[in-house]
Order: structure tokens, then C-alpha cells, then sequence
């Protein structure tokens, strides 16, 4: 008979460098999650711009597992609905009830082939910050030590509400819960993660001998490895030194410290590959972002989505971009941006909204209080200020005045403006698509264009002048405007008269040539 020291692990390859691949890999995702106080599951919840089950699954994924099974129980219709997006190979196993996680891991093991042997790991949907790397560190303890059950473990300043972790030497001999531990116990400063990876076997039998005598009247899986050492079988653990890839989220005090902690380090991640951030506190990077060297991020920026910033290029104070590509060089001034385009050595901003379909070509410029939907602007154009410019296709080196608005909706159907180059609009027009405004073409400030323009052309559309004189003194006699006329020379202003000769002389010069 097998002494207690006499410790037996299943039988692996006798090659030694042999590392069998993960049978499975279960994730318990049933949780009610009553304090996130929310209509949404607590692991569809963010961190870094990707939802908690997201987290798991991904550092799950690297393990390659044979197979992926989430137990899902509260919200499962939520759940369900994400993870046929995000993992639409993984197996989903209902835990009816929730009566502990050893009745979840049972429920989780039941949709496997009952013949399943090797490894299994068992991990949780609420725990964003695990590594796929951890894991495998993991897992490879596990067989370098032959062990029947491992179990990932931290040591933490204050380990209240955790279950400490009960060692001989190395061996583990039980895993105490913090309600159920006695004094010396509450003592133990290495804590659970409740992330584990057992022999298939092992814990087909060990979930068998589970039973609700326990404070909680659940089924605790750590009674597993309690049974393990019954059972004489080797139990051991992993400890990292990243205590945060043992947090888990129940709250969104939690979730605030989560996402402020996930952003520090991505923060970081960038800085040591050459990027300026003025000021990290105020910067968030969501984890799918890509930035080259010499990129400046000044306070206030987000970025979101798969939004991807190259070289030199300055973006903020105050931005919002998601899922936007910035050229080499580009100025990104107090702008919010989606799937939008802005190419290199550009200029957006500042108080710019750059809204789906917009692509800014290089040395192009979209200026303050200016929106922009679905609009292909060409290089070196410009729309300075405060212009709508929706469905729009602009060419080469056009102007664009203030105050313009590419009239694109008639209440039924959205259609388009073109610009062709050198075109020139002048300030608060009008272009009602659809609507061509050829090559070289000019349209006169204050237009309202309805009909294409040919190339070269003057487009005038606006009604005729008309002034009223002494309409003053007969609507307003004795106001600071009647006073005022009263006193005045009646001379036209130096500078318009000077903006007047220029013109005039321009013109001349125009004629003589043509002569």
C-alpha cells in the first residue's frame, strides 16, 4: 500500500521531451455577477476595449487546446450571442443552477467525450488580465513535474476573501476557503487563483466525490485537490509574480482598477517602443492599437478599435480616433474620428468629427467645425471650416470656403458631390446632390448649386442686391446706427478699397495678356 510520500501521477510518453497538447480547456462563465449591479453579463464588460470572456478565451487560445468548453448560466443568452462571435468553435455547456464551481467544472466536463484523457485546464471568464503565456507556464510545470493536479497560485499582501493554499514542502494539500479557514490558516499569504490544470481522470473522480458540507453548501472544485492527496496522487503549483493575473472582476470599482491597470502597462509597452506620451494618466490605448516610432500622444487622447498611427504623427490634446489609420506625420488636433482615413503629413482639427467612409490623401486638411461622412478628399485639398461635407468625392488641390455645405440627403435617398481639381467653392454655399462641379471650375461665395458646373467655369446662384438707403433714419431715428450713419463720410473703407485695386488690377493685367 502507497505511503502518504509515495505520490502517483498518470502515466505519460516516456520521451521525455514529448509535451502532449491540452485535452481541453473549460472556462466557467455562469456567474450571476449581482454586484456589477447591470443588465449586461459581468464578462461582457471591457477591459482595453475587450470584453472579459474575450480576455479568457484569447489567453485560452494559446494553448492550443483539442478542445474549448464554456459553462455558461446567468445572462446566457447575452453570453451565448458573444461567444458565437468571438469563439464560434467552443462548445457551450448550461450549469442550470449555480451551486459552486465544482458542480460547474462537472457540467463543463460532462460535454466532453466521456473517454477524455491528458490534461485539463480549468479557468474563468472574469479573469482579463491572464496571459496565454501564464498559462503555458502553467501547464508546463504541470508535466515537468508529473503532477495529477496543478494549481496556479500568488502571494499577496492581503489575502482576505481568498482561499489560501495549504503546502507540505512542495506537495499542495488543500486549498482552504477563507470562510472556512482556522486561525493559523488566515495566516497563509499564497491565495488561489482558482485556475488549475488536472489529469482527465483525476478529476472525473474527484468531481464524483464532491459533497455541500462546507459553510456555503456548495460544491468547491478545491476540494479536488483535497481528494488528490487522499488518493496519494502529486499535486503542485504555479506561482506568479504578476498577482494581477490572478485578479478577478466583481465589481466596477474593480473593473475601474482593472482598465486603469491593463492601460498603465500598454501605455508602457508603447513608450519603450519609442512613442511620446506626454501624459500617460490621461491616455488610453485599447489593446488592438498599433503605433510606430516618433509618434506623439499628447493629454487627452483615446484610441480605440484597431486604429493605427505611423511615424511622426502628433494626435491630440483631447481625441477621440477608433478604428482609424493616420499617416506618416499628420496633425490630429481636438478630433473625433471613426473608420476614417487621414493620410500623411495632414492637418485635422482642431474640433473635427471624421465620420465613417472619410479619407483625408496626403497634405490634405479638414479644419474646425468641420464634419465629414463618407468623403474621398483628394491631396492638398482643403475644407478649413465649419463645413458638412457628406458623400462627397473632392479632387486635387481644391478650396473649400467656410460655411459650405455638401447638401447629400432629400429625405429619402443620399447622394453625391464631386469636386474635380483645382476646383474653388466659395464661403457659405450650397452643393445639392448629386451635383459635378468640373476641373477648375470656381462657384461663387453665397451659391446654392444645383446643376453641374463645366470645367472652367463660374458658377454664380444667389439672388441680385438690393439696398435700401436712409432705411435707418426711417426705421431706427435716433439709434447709435442712425447716429452713426449720420457721422459717416459715406467714404468705402481703406481696406476695401485696396482689396478693390488689387482685384481691378489683376483684371487688368488678365485682359492685357489675353490681347
Amino acid at each position: 500500500m502507497s505511503t502518504h510520500s509515495e505520490r502517483t501521477a498518470p502515466q505519460r510518453s516516456s520521451d521525455a521531451t514529448a509535451v502532449p497538447r491540452v485535452a481541453a480547456v473549460i472556462v466557467l462563465a455562469a456567474g450571476e455577477g449581482t454586484r456589477m449591479k447591470s443588465r449586461t453579463s459581468k464578462i461582457l464588460h471591457e477591459v482595453a476595449g475587450e470584453s472579459m470572456i474575450s480576455s479568457a478565451l484569447r489567453a485560452a487560445a494559446a494553448l492550443e487546446p483539442q478542445r474549448l468548453v464554456v459553462v455558461v448560466g446567468h445572462q446566457r443568452a447575452q453570453v451565448e450571442e458573444h461567444l458565437a462571435e468571438v469563439a464560434p468553435e467552443a462548445t457551450i455547456a448550461v450549469q442550470e443552477q449555480q451551486i459552486g464551481t465544482g458542480d460547474a467544472v462537472r457540467v463543463g466536463l460532462d460535454a466532453l467525450p466521456a473517454d477524455l484523457s491528458g490534461d485539463v485546464v480549468v479557468t474563468y471568464g472574469d479573469v482579463p488580465m491572464l496571459s496565454g503565456a501564464t498559462l503555458q507556464a502553467l501547464v508546463d510545470t504541470h508535466n515537468t513535474q508529473h503532477n495529477a493536479a496543478t494549481v496556479l497560485t500568488a502571494n499577496v499582501d492581503d489575502p482576505t476573501g481568498y482561499g489560501r493554499v495549504v503546502r507540505e514542502n512542495h506537495q499542495v494539500l488543500r486549498i482552504v476557503e477563507h470562510k472556512d479557514a482556522d486561525p493559523d490558516e488566515l495566516f497563509i499569504t499564497e491565495i488561489n487563483s482558482g485556475i488549475y490544470v488536472f489529469d482527465a481522470d483525476l478529476l472525473r473522480r474527484g468531481l464524483a466525490s464532491l459533497r455541500t458540507n462546507n459553510s456555503q453548501g456548495e460544491l468547491y472544485l478545491t476540494d479536488v485537490i483535497e481528494y488528490a492527496n487522499r488518493h496519494h496522487h502529486a499535486v503542485g503549483a504555479y506561482q506568479t509574480e504578476d498577482t494581477w493575473q490572478t485578479e478577478g472582476v466583481n465589481d466596477r470599482v474593480q473593473l475601474a482598477r482593472m482598465n486603469a491597470e491593463v492601460n498603465r502597462r500598454i501605455c508602457e509597452h508603447w513608450m519603450l517602443q519609442g512613442v511620446t506620451i506626454a501624459d500617460p494618466a490621461t491616455t488610453w490605448i485599447q489593446r488592438d492599437v498599433t503605433l510606430e516610432q516618433d509618434v506623439t500622444l499628447l493629454p487627452g487622447t483615446q484610441l480605440l478599435g484597431a486604429t493605427s498611427i505611423a511615424a511622426g504623427a502628433t494626435i491630440g490634446p483631447d481625441t477621440t480616433l477608433k478604428d482609424v489609420e493616420v499617416g506618416e506625420d499628420a496633425q490630429v488636433i481636438r478630433t473625433h474620428g471613426e473608420l476614417a482615413v487621414i493620410g500623411p503629413r495632414t492637418n485635422v482639427g482642431p474640433w473635427a468629427r471624421l465620420r465613417p467612409g472619410t479619407e483625408l490623401a496626403m497634405g490634405g486638411k479638414i479644419g474646425t467645425f468641420v464634419e465629414t461622412k463618407n468623403a474621398k478628399i483628394g491631396e492638398n485639398s482643403k475644407v478649413p471650416h465649419l463645413t458638412y461635407c457628406g458623400d462627397a468625392i473632392i479632387g486635387e488641390d481644391v478650396n473649400v470656403g467656410a460655411g459650405t455645405v455638401f447638401a447629400n440627403y432629400d429625405g429619402k435617398h443620399k447622394s453625391t458631390t464631386h469636386l474635380g481639381d483645382d476646383v474653388f467653392i466659395g464661403s457659405n454655399s450650397v452643393l445639392v446632390a448629386p451635383v459635378d462641379v468640373a476641373d477648375g471650375a470656381f462657384v461663387a461665395a453665397g451659391s446654392a448649386i444645383i446643376d453641374d458646373v463645366p470645367a472652367g467655369a463660374l458658377a454664380v446662384a444667389r439672388g441680385r442686391e438690393h439696398v435700401s438707403d436712409s432705411w435707418v433714419a426711417a426705421r431706427h431715428p435716433g439709434s447709435k446706427a442712425d447716429e452713426a450713419a449720420r457721422n459717416s463720410t459715406g467714404d468705402i473703407h481703406p481696406a476695401v478699397q485696396a482689396s478693390r485695386q488689387a482685384l481691378a488690377a489683376d483684371a487688368a493685367k488678365n485682359s492685357s495678356q489675353d490681347n
